[in-house]
Parts: C-alpha cells; sequence; structure tokens
C-alpha cells in the first residue's frame, strides 16, 4: 500500500506502440508515456509506431493529459546515422518531448551537446546494473536509469541507496531471457539485430536439453528459455517505499485492452487497492501466466515452466467430462467464467492448433461449470486437460469508450491571487508541469457589492472545465480585503490564463543548439583523454582467449605473446593465471558480462590478481578498473558487450579510461570500416573467430532441469558435474556455460569466422585480432591458432583458414545484416 505509508509516489509508465495505445494509456490516468518513432533507432521496430513529423501533436497530446512524452532511441547507432540522430533529437527536443530512452552512450552525448534540458535516460538495453555502473551514467548526463529487470527488491534498494540517479523499475510485461542489451541470439540465429529492435523471439521457441552428449526427456517441458510474464503489482508498495522514481509498464506490442487495464491496475495498487480479480483481468488482455520475475530473487524452478511461449490468459480449471458442444470444468482459478469470454484448451501441444472459441453459456457445479460453446471442434480435447479463459471483448470495449474522447483537467493547478485597490488583479498558476504563469486582469476596486473571495474567485476564475486544466486550490494571501473586479472580466483573465498555461505547459519545447554535435562531443573527448602507458602492437596480432587448461596449453604451445582468460571459477583461475605468467604470457582477465549490487567481489578478485590488462566487459568494471591510480592500474580492454558501434560512443570510452574498444558484434563490415575510418584504429580489437555469445541469462537451465534447487544456494551446482546444451530444430547443439555469477551463457554450435574480413581490417590499421574458443580441446584450438597466425604471415589464404578451422566464414554474427564482402 503506497496512500499514507509512504510519502512518494512514483509514476506508472505506459507503453504507446499506437493512437490506440496512447489514447488508453492516457484515459487511464499514466503519468507519463514512452513512444518510438517508424523513422527507426527503435527497439520496438515491429509497432506501428509514430513519425518525426507528429511529434508536436503527440507531446501537445500527452502534455494537455497532465502526462510526460518519453521518446524511445534505445538502439545502437551506426557510424553513418549519427547526423540522424542528431535531427531526432532536435526535433525532439523542440517539440517538448521531456526524455530520451537510450541504449547507446553517443545518443546521451548528442543529447547532452544540443538540448541541455532534455532529459536522458539509460535504458535498460544500456545495461546499468549497478551503483558503479551508475558513475559512468552520470558521465552521459543521464538523469534516470532504468534498471535491468534481473534485480530483486534488494538490490534495488541498494542501488538506490549507492547512487543518486533515480531509478526506473519495470513491474509488468513480457521478461527477455537474456539481459537486455545483451542478447546476440537474433543476430545469431535469425539474420536480424535485437540491439536494432528487431528481436527475432528466439527464446520462444522449443529446445531439448543435451546432457554430456545425450539428449534428457523432459515430457511436455519444450520451451526452455521462455519465462512467464511479469506481474510486479504487490511490489509496488516496497518499490515506493525505495523511492524509485517510476513504475515501468512492458507492452509496445500490445492493445490498448492491455494498456488501459493494466495501468488502471497500478494505479489503483498505488492507492493500496489490490485484487485477485483485477490481476486476472490483465491476464486476460495478455499474459503467459505471470510470476514476479526477479524481484524476490531468482526462482529457477518458477520462472521457466517450458510448457507454452505465447498467450494463455487465466486458468481456469481442468477438464472432467465433455458432452455434446459442453465441457465440464473443475474450477482451479478464482476468476468465474462468462459468456463472450475466450476459452482455449491446453492440449500439452503448443506448437499445434488448439481448440477454443467464445464462451455461449455458462453453468456454475459444486465444483467448477459446464461451458456451453458454438460450432467448434472439441475432438481432441479429454479430460484433465487445462482450459485457460483467453480474453474477454468488454475490456477492450471498456478501453474504446473509456479512449473515446480526450482526458480533461489532467493539470492539476494552484491560482495565487494577489492585487491591491487601484492595482491590476494577478493571478499566477503554478502545476508540476513547469514554471509558473503569471497574467494581469482588470483594476481592482472598492466592493459596494461583493467582495472578491475563494467562493466566487473558484467560481469565476476558477471554473475550468472543457480544458486541461483543473482548479486544485486557491491562495488568497496576497489578495487586499474588499475589492471588486466584474464577473465578465473574471471569465476574460480565465480565458486568457487558460490559454497562456497551455502554451507554456502543453506546447512547451527546448533551447537547442544549432551548431552540430557529433564533431564537438568527439573534438571534446579527445581533449580530455590522457596520455596511456599501453602502446598498440606495431603489426597485426592474434589475441586468444582461452577457458580451459587445454586451450591455455594450445596458447602456450603456440608460442603468442598473450593470452585472454575467462575462467568459470576462482580456483582454476588462479592456476591458470600463474602457468601463463611462468609462460612468459601477458594475461588478461576477463570480468564478468554483468554487475548486480553487492557483486564487487568479482573485480576485487581479479585485481588482487594484477593482471597485466583486464577485458571489461560491464560499466561498473570499466568505472573501477579505469579508476585505479598509476602503478596499479592495468591496461583497460573494453570488450564487446559494451556496445560500441560508432566513433562517438568509442571516442568516450578511450577518454574515460579505456586503452582498447572491441567493435559491437551488430555492425557488418562496411559499417565497421565506417567507424574505424573516424578513430585511432589500432586502438579497436576485432573478433574474428568465436562462437557468438547468444543469450546471456540470469535464469539458470542447469539449475531449473537439473535440480530441484530455486538458486545457487539449493542447487547443488550441476553446473559443477555435467556439461549441458540446447538442441535447437535444426539439430545443433548450444553450449550452455554458467559463469562464477551462477549466470549462463549460451554459445552459438557453430564458430563463426572471417579470414577475409580480417585482412580488410587489418589493412584499415586494426592490430588486435581476438580468437575466441568455448569448448574446443586442446587440439582443435591449435588448429585454429595455427591457421590464424599462417593468414596473419601469408602463409596461407582465406578460404584455406576457414577450410582448415572447420568454420562457415561470416563477419560479425549474422547472415543478411551483418555481411562478409567478397
Amino acid at each position: 500500500m503506497v496512500r499514507g505509508d509512504v510519502a512518494h509516489r512514483p509514476e506508472i509508465l505506459a507503453p504507446a506502440g499506437d493512437d490506440a495505445s496512447l489514447a488508453a494509456a492516457l484515459a487511464a490516468g499514466a503519468d507519463a508515456v514512452y513512444f518510438g518513432l517508424d523513422e527507426g533507432l527503435n527497439a520496438r521496430a515491429r509497432a506501428a509506431n509514430f513519425s518525426v513529423a507528429r511529434l508536436p501533436e503527440l507531446t501537445a497530446r500527452i502534455h494537455a493529459a497532465g502526462a510526460k512524452a518519453y521518446l524511445t532511441l534505445n538502439t545502437l547507432v551506426f557510424e553513418h546515422e549519427l547526423p540522424v540522430v542528431e535531427g531526432f533529437v532536435r526535433a525532439a527536443a523542440e517539440a517538448g518531448v521531456d526524455a530520451l530512452i537510450v541504449q547507446d552512450p553517443a545518443v546521451a552525448l548528442l543529447a547532452r551537446a544540443l538540448a541541455p534540458t532534455l532529459e536522458v535516460h539509460a535504458s535498460t538495453q544500456m545495461t546499468i546494473s549497478s551503483p558503479e555502473g551508475a558513475r559512468f551514467a552520470e558521465r552521459l548526463g543521464v538523469t534516470r536509469i532504468v534498471v535491468p529487470r534481473e534485480l530483486s527488491l534488494d538490490e534495488i534498494g541498494r542501488f538506490a541507496a549507492g547512487s543518486s540517479v533515480p531509478l526506473e523499475v519495470f513491474v509488468h510485461g513480457a521478461l527477455c531471457m537474456s539481459w537486455s542489451g545483451q542478447c546476440l541470439t537474433s543476430e545469431a540465429w535469425g539474420g536480424r539485430s535485437a540491439n536494432r529492435g528487431q528481436c527475432a523471439q528466439s527464446c520462444r521457441l522449443p529446445y531439448d536439453l543435451v546432457v554430456d552428449g545425450v539428449q534428457r526427456p523432459l515430457g511436455d517441458v519444450r520451451y526452455l528459455l521462455s519465462p512467464l510474464d511479469l506481474a510486479g503489482v504487490d511490489a509496488v508498495g516496497e518499490l515506493a517505499r525505495i523511492g524509485v522514481a517510476s513504475l515501468k509498464i512492458e507492452g509496445r506490442l500490445k492493445g490498448p485492452a492491455y494498456v488501459h487495464t493494466t495501468v488502471r491496475a497500478y494505479a489503483q495498487a498505488l492507492e493500496g487497492n489490490t485484487d485477485s480479480d483485477e490481476r486476472a483481468r490483465m491476464g486476460l488482455t495478455y499474459s503467459r501466466g505471470f510470476s514476479e520475475g526477479f524481484l524476490r530473487g531468482a526462482d529457477h524452478q518458477h520462472l521457466v515452466q517450458g510448457r507454452f511461449p505465447k498467450h494463455r490468459g487465466v486458468l481456469l480449471g481442468r477438464v472432467a467430462e465433455l458432452g455434446r458442444g459442453r465441457v465440464r470444468v473443475v474450477a482451479e482459478g478464482t476468476l468465474p467464467p462468462e459468456p463472450g469470454m475466450g476459452v482455449g484448451f491446453d492440449l500439452g501441444r503448443p506448437e499445434d492448433t488448439e481448440p477454443g472459441g467464445p464462451l455461449y453459456d455458462v453453468e456454475p457445479t459444486p465444483d467448477g461449470f459446464w461451458l456451453g460453446f458454438g460450432p467448434i471442434d472439441l475432438s481432441a480435447v479429454r479430460p484433465g486437460h487445462r482450459v485457460w479463459l483467453s480474453g474477454d471483448g468488454r475490456l477492450d470495449r471498456e478501453a474504446q469508450r473509456a479512449s473515446a474522447r480526450p482526458p480533461e483537467g489532467r493539470i492539476a493547478v494552484t491560482l495565487h491571487v494577489a492585487g491591491a485597490e487601484g492595482e491590476p488583479l494577478r493571478v499566477t498558476a503554478t502545476s508540476d508541469q513547469g514554471s509558473p504563469v503569471t497574467v494581469s486582469g482588470p483594476m481592482l476596486e472598492r466592493s459596494h457589492i461583493r467582495a472578491l473571495d475563494v467562493a466566487l474567485l473558484r467560481e469565476k476564475l476558477g471554473a475550468m472545465g472543457g480544458t486541461s486544466l483543473r482548479t486544485a486550490d486557491i491562495v488568497t494571501d496576497e489578495l487586499r480585503p474588499g475589492l471588486f473586479a466584474p464577473p465578465s472580466a473574471l471569465k476574460e483573465l480565465r480565458r486568457a490564463l487558460v490559454a497562456a498555461c497551455e502554451r507554456a505547459w502543453v506546447h512547451r519545447g527546448h533551447t537547442v543548439d544549432p551548431r552540430p554535435a557529433a564533431e564537438r562531443v568527439v573534438a571534446d573527448a579527445r581533449a580530455l583523454a590522457p596520455r596511456r602507458a599501453w602502446v598498440p602492437p606495431s603489426q597485426a596480432t592474434i589475441v586468444p582467449l582461452c577457458r580451459t587448461d587445454e586451450q591455455l596449453d594450445a596458447v602456450i604451445a603456440a608460442g603468442l605473446p598473450e593470452v585472454e582468460l575467462d575462467w568459470m571459477e576462482r580456483v582454476g583461475l588462479i592456476h591458470a593465471v600463474r602457468r601463463a605468467r611462468d609462460a612468459g604470457l601477458r594475461v588478461t582477465l576477463a570480468t564478468t558480462r554483468v554487475q548486480k549490487p553487492g557483486e564487487e567481489g568479482y573485480d576485487d578478485h581479479l585485481r588482487r590478481l594484477a593482471p597485466d590488462a583486464v577485458l571489461v566487459r560491464h560499466w561498473g568494471g570499466l568505472e573501477t578498473f579505469a579508476g585505479l591510480p598509476d602503478g596499479q592500474r592495468p591496461v583497460v580492454h573494453g570488450d564487446f558487450s559494451l556496445n560500441v558501434t560508432n566513433s562517438v560512443t568509442a571516442q568516450h570510452l578511450l577518454a574515460i579510461g579505456c586503452d582498447t574498444v572491441t567493435a559491437a558484434h551488430d555492425l557488418d563490415e562496411t559499417q565497421l570500416l565506417a567507424m574505424l575510418a573516424a578513430l585511432p584504429a589500432e586502438r579497436v580489437t576485432v573478433v574474428v573467430h568465436h562462437h557468438v555469445p547468444t543469450f546471456h541469462t540470469e535464469h539458470c537451465v542447469v539449475a531449473h532441469t537439473l535440480s530441484e534447487g530455486a538458486d545457487f544456494r539449493s542447487c547443488g551446482r550441476p553446473c559443477e558435474q555435467h556439461r549441458v546444451a540446447l538442441r535447437d530444430r535444426d539439430g545443433l547443439d548450444h553450449p550452455v556455460v554458467v559463469d562464477v555469477g551462477c549466470r549462463n551463457t549460451v554459445f552459438d554450435a557453430r564458430a563463426s569466422c572471417a579470414p577475409t574480413s580480417a585482412l580488410r581490417l587489418v589493412a584499415a590499421g586494426v592490430r588486435r585480432l581476438r580468437v575466441e574458443f568455448v569448448w574446443e580441446t586442446g587440439q582443435e584450438a591449435a588448429t585454429v591458432l595455427a591457421a590464424w597466425s599462417d593468414l596473419l604471415a601469408g602463409r596461407a589464404a582465406p578460404h584455406e583458414v576457414s577450410r582448415r578451422v572447420a568454420a562457415h566464414e561470416q563477419f560479425g554474427v549474422t547472415r543478411g545484416t551483418l555481411r562478409v564482402f567478397a
């Protein structure tokens, strides 16, 4: 409960993928709305979205409803798109957008340079997951952080306590299986990029479990990476007490009934009103089944049920008996069925068409209901099958009725009335929508009839019906008593006041710097960049990344000067560091891919091992290692997970502490070469041979399938006894590797390599070419290293390298958007 329990009320932030959903969000009373552009740079490219030309109209409409307008520019940006981004930022600022939600640091930097008063919110796609990472966001000018969905309430509290940046928390909607901004499945398997708004929904596909090379039967559990949807309605009070700024509802691909019903439910929850029927109504509009996600911590047995990947609705019960066009159901849910509701029968085979249809009649029984249907085929339905309520047309009609007329009176105004005899009447309106607005009216006279008082002022001046304003209070402390103004003059003053307030608050905009921004941002970063002790190699070199002792043996035998170590557990890493040093190698240690609040110990452990360099994979690690004093600071290599796709982001990272950055896997060769042309190319590492790290998940597939444990404390660590893979529909086995934080990375079964592109990249100035191993044996690693060494030495042609390493030639991670140019 919030009202009367805590003083802080977070905003409710609603999705709007089209006009109908926007109207539904505003009608339901959303405090803010987020939406994207159909011109691009929007993480929900499949939504209808809105055009840049409509931004002034949209923001005015949202502001008139007393809400804020947040524009999503939450994808990665390629080099040639930087001028386009500038145009979007200018248009948003001039239209009065209240904040941008961004993934790419470049967008934040450009927004700060172009429109300093325009707020910038770090999208969950930026993976700001700890107070240490928040320091990086603050350098960008970020004014709010959308925290990852993987954080628990306790971790969100620690985050809030450790950072002054306001936090926004997802409370409802679909859960991504992978950490946002860290999913490469769409690139690897779908020919498109989730970091570019084109998620291929690979987590909703069926997979078989392979344990130690043998398929493990799991019955009807097929969808091992498809989580239940998030419903955090019971956590809103705790989030309010933590002090989060915003409660975010996912769903720009959902319809107006979903938006309207969900916004209303969370608004009621903030008032302390929650009930099971309200939760069920949310489920009728869209649900794969509800959970609290990670808000109460990890529960690997509950988050993924694995039986279906799509909308189910609300569980009604199980089939007990069948009649002609009728089915008797034993109730298990709380929401009673009513004629007109949709019903679906769960046959345990979601890949097949499942029967269902609208209810014609409902007859209660002692333990459930007889359900009557029209002409639908129930021949496949059997006793024991689950029955779901899948929709209710009344919710659609309710959203349509509520959205039919624009909201009125949503901007609460306090009127401060002042004046003395012989002076004009002055009224100053204040609200939470912007700066105070003052207008002046008629000259005040001594009253001979009825003096101005609060009641008269409310009647003549405060009656704002039919407008976006609502008079909440009238203050007359500075109005002398016994004064008079004609009622007609008061009404005229009211009209002038409403017009002035709407100009200031509804049609508000930001001042925009007319100068081009990208060149200024890059020049400022270069001016700030300190001189580094690290010197890039003079010639192109292979940099191997190992995960096993056998692979390290191969690197040592190959005589390479440097190795990167990415170990699953700490004791093995200590031994690997010692062996590599004894062999005379420079040692680089990889951080975890992400860092949650309270996980600083992982970086501290790496620091105590005194590596020559650190491969930084999360923003907190960059802040930690780049901030060490001279003499203690290792070389800092930024990894692919920092998502560097343009020179603005790259130059900023080089300025604040990276000695090198790794090109993101979203770039194709042309895009990468364009970025390299604007950078010191010798400070860019390119991964040229690897198994794409597709999913990176907080949910542990190994614990879910090979134990009864909810988390690492109770799972018994089967990952230490077994090698697990996921087999896709094509029969490919994708390795699942568990890191020191018990997070899973699912690697592509196939190795990708790019020897043809590599030679062109070397010609463009790249000096560090990384080769990564996952489950390769020592002999396989030795073969790969020898082939790549021969390529750089001119002893092997690119096609011969591909043949020797038995990998398909592919630069980046997809065929299609990330191409190899012969």
